[in-house]
């Protein structure tokens, strides 16, 4: 029986984390090979051991994607080890847990963010999805197929006062993620967003946020979008930020697209810059 991603190759970082889990069996189950990505290697053991089944089809690589040269050496891995990319996950990500775990009832202000915290959290959660798709580009010009997600946080999150550096990391992939759907959308490579749609049940929300688990987003939420995104059906359909709580498997796609659908960004505060001429060409 054919599959939706048969043949497809997919990098996903934070592989070993409770996102990256789900993403990585969602595309696993619909036949795509993976390479999981996280600098968590007692994780990735942990990933294999639960993935058995799918030996042949999923290999993983200890990486910090806060660092250029290795994010360059992971796709090279990964080439060596499947012969292509087609599909990025950026989700790899450091959360507010970082400064501590409380981080929910009790908000942070900025005289806790010490300046290395916040320069360690952006050039995770923005400099690593640059340097990936930076080096998987070029790949997919030439064979003129590509799909990118980047996984960022709701709104209210990117707003939140007292939610830094976590909410304007996340701002920061998002207007790179509607600046690269522009950029790439002529080389048929698809770039979109998508987003859990509130708390998950991962790690990044810790017993001390005082949230019931079981009122939390289960992160196999986030396969439905990504694995029609990733898939044929998903061809053309770029700049757009998908809410994974509300795509529904008991839904047409359709249904899903108007629930779950909205442009990447702020596309709206962008029609009328003040510029010579009118507006700025491309």
């Amino acid at each position: 029986m054919t599959k939706p991603l048969d043949g497809r190759v997919a990098l996903v970082t934070g592989g070993a984390g409770g996102l990256g889990d789900a993403i990585i069996a969602g595309l696993l189950d619909a036949g795509a090979k993976v390479m999981a990505a996280d600098i968590n290697r007692a994780g990735l053991a942990a990933l294999v051991e639960r993935r058995k089944a799918a030996t042949n089809a999923l290999s993983t690589i200890e990486l910090d994607i806060s660092v250029q040269k290795a994010c360059e050496t992971a796709v090279a891995d990964t080439l060596s080890a499947f012969g292509r990319i087609d599909i990025l996950i950026n989700n790899g990500a450091l959360g507010m847990g970082l400064i501590r775990d409380d981080h929910f009832s009790n908000l942070v202000g900025i005289e806790e963010i010490r300046p290395d915290v916040w320069d360690q959290m952006f050039r995770v959660n923005v400099n690593g999805a640059w340097y990936l798709t930076r080096a998987v580009v070029p790949g997919m010009k030439a064979r003129r197929f590509g799909r990118i997600i980047n996984v960022t946080t709701s709104m209210f999150t990117m707003l939140r006062g007292r939610f830094h550096p976590y909410g304007p990391s996340k701002a920061a992939l998002e207007s790179m993620s509607a600046g690269h759907a522009q950029e790439f959308e002529a080389d048929g490579i698809t770039v979109n967003v998508v987003v859990p749609g509130g708390p998950a049940d991962t790690a990044m929300v810790p017993e001390a946020s005082g949230l019931k688990r079981s009122d939390l987003i289960p992160p196999s939420a986030m396969c439905g979008p990504i694995v029609w995104l990733c898939s044929e059906e998903g061809t053309g359909v770029t700049g757009r930020r998908y809410v994974a709580a509300e795509w529904k498997s008991d839904r047409s796609v359709d249904d899903n697209r108007k629930a779950a659908e909205a442009p990447a960004g702020w596309p709206q505060l962008a029609q009328a810059p003040v510029w010579p001429g009118g507006k700025p060409g491309a």
